[in-house]
This record gives structure tokens, C-alpha cells and sequence, in this order.
């Protein structure tokens, strides 16, 4: 009697002990097969939290990118053909539009901030000769015939004052960020599948722009980015 209860008593111990090795094995394997969390392939929510904050790229504001644009070409100072044309210019003897002394009666208008990208290159009439900044800027050498990359970089090049309409940018914010806006401006200019802007179809396309008007305004320029 006593020899059975012993044996039942071994089998008992022996059997716990294959139980619990068995159990430690299962964890240790288990242990084994888990990814580390460096590689990973998608974050765990609190590191994509972590992550979001620091890797996100701020947005470029395309208004104010506009503004960068136009604060580089806007004047102060426009003249205005108040005669609408109907001078030929050609210094005749004659002409009821001549000054006394020469040159051509003609309007003109200034504002404390740059407002407007005058349609003309360089006008001369009351004594005065207005050269722009664009055709300053923008063909140095003449009436040269520009890519967009070449526009684009002349653009950048052009110092910048804080303009007339549109949102507050100032001269040490002025720091173009990308070049689509100059370039969505440089394919507006010059229509169709050209490829080239001259002075003259710069001109020709200001005036369109400005809907007839001596001058293109931030309003008007911003419109015709679609913005």
C-alpha cells in the first residue's frame, strides 16, 4: 500500500516538473519571434505621433509666394497714355499732344508702395524718362528672348519691396521658397506652346492682363494666377 502511494507521488512530481519546463520553453520561443521595434515597418501610434511633428514639411502659402513675384516688378511710379492712343509719337511738328518745348503731354501717377507692373518698358514725356524694373530686371540686354529657367533666375535676382495688396511680406521674408509661382507666371506670359518671352510680348501680355488698363495691379495679377 505504501509502495503504490509512493509511486503515485513520484509520478505526480515528475509530470509538474515536464509541465513547467515545457511552459518556460513556449516563452522563450514566443520571447524569439517578436520584431524589435527598430524594424518595424510602420510606426506605433505614439512614435507616429512623435514623428508627424518633426518630419511634416510646412506648407508653401502660394499668396504670398505671389506677392514675392509682384514686389519684385511693381512699381511706385506709372505713366499713363492719356491721349488713348491717339498720338502716333513720331515728333511730328504739328501735334497738338507736343509740349512747347518737346516731348509729350502725358498723365502720370505715384503711390507710397509699389503698385503697379506698368505694360510699357521705358516711356518719356513731361520732361521725364520712366525705365521699368522688369525691363531692367528682366532683359539687361535688350530685347532678348528668355526660357522660363532664365526668367525664373532673373526674377530672384530683382530686389524686392513690400507691394500694395496682397498679404503683409516683408523685404527679409522676401526670400522666394520655390519657383512654381514665377514659373506658373512665365507660362501665362507667354501663352500657348511658346516657349520664349521677348520684352514686347512681356508688354503685350501686361496690357492683356490688365485688361487695357496702363498698368497690372495685385488684384488683377492675382486673378490671373488663379489664386
Amino acid at each position: 500500500m505504501h509502495a503504490i502511494i509512493l509511486i503515485k507521488v513520484l509520478l505526480l512530481t515528475l509530470v509538474a516538473r515536464l509541465s513547467k519546463g515545457f511552459t518556460i520553453a513556449s516563452n522563450q520561443r514566443a520571447s524569439t519571434q517578436r520584431i524589435p521595434s527598430s524594424r518595424r515597418l510602420a510606426p506605433s501610434s505614439s512614435e507616429a505621433s512623435s514623428t508627424s511633428t518633426t518630419n511634416t514639411a510646412v506648407p508653401v502659402d502660394t499668396k504670398k509666394e505671389a506677392v514675392k513675384i509682384f514686389g519684385r516688378l511693381a512699381e511706385k511710379y506709372i505713366m499713363l497714355d492719356a491721349l488713348a492712343g491717339q498720338c502716333c509719337y513720331s515728333g511730328c511738328s504739328d501735334c497738338e499732344f507736343r509740349l512747347p518745348g518737346g516731348g509729350y503731354r502725358m498723365a502720370d501717377q505715384s503711390s507710397a508702395r509699389p503698385k503697379w507692373i506698368p505694360n510699357y518698358s521705358m516711356r518719356e514725356a513731361n520732361g521725364k524718362k520712366h525705365e521699368t524694373k522688369w525691363a531692367i530686371g528682366l532683359f539687361p540686354h535688350g530685347d532678348e528672348k528668355l526660357n522660363m529657367g532664365q526668367f525664373v533666375q532673373r526674377i530672384r535676382g530683382i530686389a524686392y519691396a513690400p507691394p500694395l495688396g496682397g498679404p503683409s511680406v516683408s523685404a527679409s521674408d522676401a526670400t522666394i521658397e520655390n519657383n512654381d509661382t514665377a514659373e506658373a507666371f512665365f507660362v501665362l506670359l507667354v501663352g500657348g506652346e511658346e516657349k520664349l518671352l521677348s520684352k514686347k510680348k512681356f508688354s503685350k501680355r501686361l496690357k492683356q492682363l490688365a485688361n487695357g488698363e496702363e498698368g497690372l495691379t495685385y488684384a488683377a495679377f492675382q486673378i490671373a494666377l488663379g489664386l
